[in-house]
């Protein structure tokens, strides 16, 4: 297998290429709920915590969930508290979410905030050095990599003049490469290379980091993920850099164009700085939980895309009218969540093997997106509730990035 990547391994542009990402493992009650994505949940969860390709990158520090208006509150409770409740602690107050991190690390007065702790089935894992272990088995089991512009930067699909099948892919430096069977695992880029009848909706979030010294980060290691599904989230510092990562909530940013050959759709673009009001939103998660942290200067930030289905569902299968290629796209938020069995599922499809159950779920779907809102929520919060995009934005971020290996840029 011979895979085509713009850049070298781990990419820095990547949305899985990151300091940390949160890590959720619980499914939902009773089995006769149980979906395709709960378990594919399962899988994962089986896989950080045994495989050691992965294991070693997973930290189960436990889940806090939080919401701050009535509204917000009452999704939280209904659609983010699942599993068995009884795994729950209820978080009333300040002195409560106060008391779930050590003295010292959660100073700031909660206003209106409700939430529950989970002390197990979740965390984060170190996202950058999850990649990397995976890259570097994949070479170990023989897979060829090209990388760089133009070498692998693709930019079209090659097709057979008489049944239109895919036969491969063209790269940036004129190269055609033929294949037998061809994977189309862009992200949020695989709707510049694919007409994906409106499934696809390249969404950015925002990223932050905040450096600690050595001494700082002691205090703050261990502690459980804080998300407030209004105001944002962060995690524990790394191991390496003391780097905290602070995320702001939201619905999400669009490029839009109307530009190009499949019609109007968000383009990703690659931006290490983030707009001046998504760094307004993350001091205010911080003047609300750790105020001591709030005015101090960001050591690193950029936005990162994702590709969102219509029900959030992956897209992993055959393209109905190209035999010969497989799609495994979709991520919609929770794709690296799933890194160490989305491969092999994708493989599955690859092999004819793939379960029922998976091949329902995540088929070629089109008809859920016709007359598709490309604003819609999609159970996401912050922000106003509301989808933005980059056109609108006034002013971004002057942040003067500090070179780490979690900070590559």
């Amino acid at each position: 297998m011979t895979v085509l990547d713009p850049y070298a391994f781990p990419s820095p542009i990547a949305a899985g290429t990151d300091l940390n990402k949160i890590v959720e493992l619980v499914a939902s009650s009773g089995a006769e709920q149980q979906t395709a994505l709960d378990d594919l949940k399962t899988l994962a969860a089986y896989a950080w915590r045994n495989d050691p390709v992965f294991k070693p990158y997973y930290h189960e520090t436990g889940f806090a969930v939080a919401a701050n208006s009535p509204e917000g509150i009452a999704y939280m409770e209904e659609e983010e508290v699942v599993g068995d409740k009884t795994d729950y602690v209820a978080l009333n107050c300040a002195e409560d979410f106060r008391g779930i991190m050590r003295e010292g690390v959660l100073t700031g007065t909660f206003p209106g905030w409700k939430g529950y702790l989970r002390k197990k089935d979740g965390g984060w894992a170190h996202a950058r050095k999850a990649c990397v272990s995976a890259s570097s088995e994949a070479m170990r089991l023989g897979v060829r990599a090209v990388c760089g512009t133009p070498r692998g930067q693709v930019v079209g699909l090659l097709y057979d003049s008489a049944d239109g099948d895919v036969t491969g892919v063209r790269t940036a430096d004129g190269v055609s490469h033929f294949a037998d069977r061809t994977i189309l695992t862009a992200g949020a880029g695989a709707n510049e290379l694919l007409d994906f009848k409106k499934q696809l909706r390249p969404t950015a979030w925002t990223i932050l980091h905040l450096r600690m010294t050595a001494e700082e980060a002691k205090l703050y290691s261990g502690i459980p993920v804080l998300f407030n599904i209004e105001k944002g989230f962060f995690l524990e510092p790394d191991e390496d850099a003391h780097e905290m990562k602070i995320c702001d909530e939201h619905p999400g940013y669009l490029n839009f164009t109307q530009d190009g050959p499949y019609g109007a759709r968000s383009l990703p673009f690659a931006r290490h700085q983030v707009p001046k009001e998504a760094e307004e939103r993350a001091r205010q998660l911080l003047r609300e939980t750790m105020p001591q942290l709030a005015e101090r200067p960001f050591s690193f930030g950029r936005i990162c895309w994702c590709a969102d289905t219509v029900d959030r569902e992956f897209l992993i299968s055959r393209h109905p009218e190209s035999a010969s290629l497989i799609l495994g796209v979709g991520g919609s938020g929770h794709g690296f969540m799933h890194i160490p069995v989305i491969g092999g599922l994708i493989a599955d499809q690859l092999e004819g093997k793939l379960a029922p159950k998976f091949v329902e779920a995540f088929r070629w779907r089109p008809e859920t997106a016709i007359n598709r809102d490309w604003k819609a929520l999609q159970g996401r919060w912050g922000a106003e509730r509301k989808v933005m995009e980059f056109q609108d934005v006034k002013e971004w971020t002057d942040i003067v990035h500090q070179d780490t290996p979690s900070n590559k840029v």
